[in-house]
């Protein structure tokens, strides 16, 4: 059995054109033409709750991802005021998103569940780092460095790819060189370190910070409140045209994500960060 929707972002092919993407979708395998699919037509959401603006919502997500919503000249699509509450400013959003987050003070199961919640979406990794960091200043506390160590796999690599190149690299799924984190803040993990429980995913808020591991809180899954401790490993870059190897918490900020990472995830108050528009297919769906 295979459930999904291809109104959503297609696979992500590395350095691939759109024709690739195309390609290794399901509905160009061999064994398509053998596959006997069921449709769900009726929104059981709507239906519980009653409520016609549910149904103008779901009408026009439907729209967005069939690509028959009315726009301008420009390609620019305007939402019904139903939709969303618009904001003027980043920093509006931000406040909208995270209410009061620089007067907490305690980080208590109530703070966890209401972290767990909430994020900020963005399409490009530029602007959740941006928002990431400016949230971050605002938390409580103060701000903890952690700087990684990077290496070429081969000796020879080491004279035309220097120490300064490597830790200037910001590449996907990897570790930033820089990584900046407060007590109280939430992270995503970026490998499997010890499934089910931490998996590549998995959201976490962090309790304790050392020089050499990271106290955390599980905020998602199974092991939902579990206190698990977080270590440097060494995470090896491939699709680069010079492999290295990056020793450095597998962990990345996520008071905001990208709309891609964000797929298959339910959040009771969303973001959305539009300053830069959707890029490929599915995005704003």
């Amino acid at each position: 059995i295979l459930a999904g929707d291809f109104r959503q972002a297609l696979p992500v092919i590395p350095r691939g054109t759109p024709a690739d993407q195309v390609n290794a979708c399901l509905k160009l395998s061999p064994l398509w033409p053998s596959v006997h699919t069921l449709q769900l037509t009726r929104n059981m959401r709507v239906l519980q709750t009653g409520d016609a603006t549910y149904q103008t919502f779901c009408d026009t997500l439907l729209q967005i991802g069939n690509g028959t919503i009315p726009h301008n000249a420009d390609g620019v699509i305007l939402l019904h005021n139903i939709f969303s509450n618009n904001v003027s400013h980043p920093n509006e959003l931000h406040e909208k998103v995270y209410p009061n987050i620089s007067n907490i003070t305690t980080f208590n199961e109530h703070y966890f569940q209401w972290l767990c919640e909430r994020a900020i979406l963005a399409p490009t990794n530029d602007s959740v780092n941006q928002i990431n960091l400016h949230i971050l200043k605002q938390l409580p506390g103060d701000i903890v460095t952690y700087t990684s160590y990077n290496k070429t796999l081969q000796d020879e690599d080491a004279v035309r790819f220097p120490t300064e190149f490597l830790d200037s690299q910001e590449l996907p799924g990897m570790p930033q060189h820089i990584l900046e984190l407060k007590v109280g803040a939430p992270v995503i993990l970026l490998r499997n370190l010890n499934a089910p429980k931490l998996c590549n995913g998995t959201r976490l808020c962090v309790k304790t910070l050392m020089k050499s591991l990271i106290e955390a809180v599980v905020l998602t899954g199974s092991d939902k409140g579990t206190e698990v401790l977080l270590p440097r490993i060494p995470i090896i870059a491939h699709d680069v045209p010079f492999p290295f190897r990056r020793t450095q918490f597998p962990v990345r900020l996520v008071f905001a994500m990208t709309i891609n990472k964000s797929q298959g995830q339910s959040f009771k108050t969303a973001g959305i960060n539009l300053e830069t528009p959707c890029f490929s297919h599915g995005q704003l769906y």
